[in-house]
């Protein structure tokens, strides 16, 4: 039930509602809306609902807009966005939006991929939980708790300020928000040791259709699974994560190493698939692979980024023995804190201080689109030679200031083995050799320079089925992709939620329809590609 303290909005706030261009029912959804959060005394509440005619309603939209494809006019604006201060808010925005008829769409970091945390073709309310922050690590027990709206560089941060011994298994971008990040699975190159950031939760506080707030306990063991990897915004809002702290040790060991075809690559990617996920569990490689020119002509650069949780002398002979053709050397490899190791794989420079981890700002915005496939079977050199044409042909001389194109394979086994499919609702475990993920960014306006360059890049996704996963064409939440099918914004499909739903979660998409039937049976918590209520 709302606490009656919860919310307080000023009558003068209501009186100067002025939305553009408003339907009759928009401007009565939004009245009422406020009205509901009028009820209590809060005052604060006041300062945390902005509407489009506050003068910073357009500054917090855009703050946390990271494609630029939806920083456009035809993309529908929400009548209010809600940055709540105190777990109360967010049951009473839960509360009202549901009353009211609104949807809400659930906002952290900002980087979903397709902007679906924070635009929809329907009347619809941010709920922005950036002001939820608030990180304590607890050493003596390993654990920490973090809010839903800190970022992951803001958790590395905050653990290295306690320990050199201890990390966390999470993704390389420093800006990405928590509650994003886990609630799809979230992986680093931490994974093959110690599995994904959902492997290692061990509480969750959330808000659910009803406005109730629940920890572990009160939630029961089916929706702390469905959350953990099964995109929390379908099934309620989550607050806060207890995690289990990982060791690592006072240092560990980063190293690169590219090549061009020329110097041999193909050989190199062939072998790398055959030892990646197979050698050590403390060693991650992953490859990225650019198109680029080289003296005036076109080839494909690959990139060996690897991480080893020790030094340089344990990791130089597991290369040796493994990998000898990497003709990796001591002066290859830099040794570090493992909290430094995180701004390395964000691409700053070895040395940069680490207080960069708490820069919520540090890359301009793009336009992009990305893509995601698993590759369970080696893939032959003869093969290799014709993603590299395919790879080739998503840019031009003249594109080559004005475009990126990144492929980057994520090796699998270790723990990842280990885990079963059916722990959390991630499924993509023991099978996988590698992931892939497809990165097309661009910095030419205009919706046919976007067309132009999303249709390059679905041109090179349909040519790499020969290569994935079949039955369904695996793809990871995290990074998520419109084209693998969605439902409209007002309805949530049966059907077209089947097809997305099993190339996120395979078999595990069946138990997270019956768990959503059981706690949001009105399905209350949908957008564009939600799991539907199915009993």
């Amino acid at each position: 039930m709302l606490n009656p303290k919860c919310v307080h909005f000023l009558t003068l706030l209501i009186s100067l509602l002025s939305l553009p261009s408003p339907t009759i029912s928009q401007s009565s959804s939004l009245t009422n809306f406020l009205h509901c959060l009028h009820y209590g005394s809060d005052p604060m509440v006041s300062q945390s609902i902005y509407i489009a005619s506050n003068p910073a309603f357009q500054t917090i939209l855009q703050a946390r807009i990271k494609n630029r494809r939806f920083l456009n006019p035809e993309t529908l604006k929400p009548v209010a966005i809600v940055v709540p201060t105190h777990i109360d808010h967010v049951q009473g925005t839960v509360i009202c939006a549901k009353d009211n008829g609104l949807q809400i769409r659930i906002r952290s970091g900002g980087h979903d991929y397709e902007g679906l945390s924070y635009r929809s073709n329907v009347t619809f309310i941010i709920l922005d939980m950036s002001n939820f922050r608030s990180i304590d690590i607890d050493i003596k027990t390993e654990t920490a708790w973090v809010q839903s709206g800190a970022t992951l560089g803001e958790l590395y941060y905050h653990i290295a300020n306690k320990t050199n011994t201890h990390g966390f298994p999470s993704g390389v971008c420093p800006t990405v928000g928590i509650g994003g990040h886990f609630s799809g699975g979230g992986y680093g190159n931490l994974m093959r040791k110690y599995g994904l950031s959902v492997d290692n939760i061990l509480d969750i506080i959330a808000v659910d259709a009803l406005g109730n707030v629940h920890d572990r306990a009160s939630m029961g063991e089916d929706l702390f699974w469905a959350i953990r990897g099964g995109g929390a915004a379908s099934f309620a809002v989550v607050v806060s994560y207890k995690i289990k702290l990982v060791r690592v040790p006072n240092k560990v060991t980063v190293f690169t190493k590219g090549f061009t075809l020329e110097q041999g690559a193909t050989d190199l990617v062939h072998k790398w698939q055959q030892i990646a996920p197979n050698i050590n569990e403390e060693l991650f490689i992953r490859v990225k692979l650019q198109p680029s020119f080289i003296n005036g002509n076109q080839t494909v650069t690959v990139t060996f980024i690897g991480f080893f949780l020790g030094r340089r002398e344990k990791l130089l002979p597991i290369i040796s023995k493994t990998f000898p053709e990497l003709n990796l050397t001591q002066q290859d490899c830099h040794e570090m804190r493992w909290v430094e190791t995180t701004l390395f794989w964000a691409g700053f420079p070895i040395g940069t201080p680490i207080e960069t981890l708490l820069n919520r700002t540090i890359w301009t915005p793009l336009f992009f689109k990305n893509k995601s496939d698993y590759v369970k079977n080696v893939i032959p050199k003869e093969s290799l030679n014709k993603i590299w044409k395919m790879t080739m042909a998503m840019m031009d001389r003249n594109d080559i200031n004005k475009t990126r194109f990144d492929l980057e394979c994520s090796p699998y086994g270790g723990k990842m083995n280990v885990i079963p499919e059916s722990n959390t609702p991630f499924p993509h475990r023991k099978g996988n050799l590698f992931l892939i993920q497809y990165s097309f960014s661009w910095i030419d306006e205009g919706n046919n320079v976007s067309f132009n360059n999303i249709e390059k890049l679905r041109k090179l996704y349909d040519g790499m089925a020969p290569y994935v996963s079949k039955d369904p064409r695996e793809c990871f939440l995290n990074y998520r992709d419109l084209d693998i099918g969605s439902s409209r914004s007002n309805e949530t499909s049966f059907d077209d939620a089947k097809i997305y739903g099993r190339k996120y979660f395979k078999d595990n998409y069946k138990r997270l329809t019956k768990v959503k039937a059981s706690v949001d049976p009105n399905d209350f918590f949908k957008y564009e590609q939600s799991i539907p209520p199915i009993n």
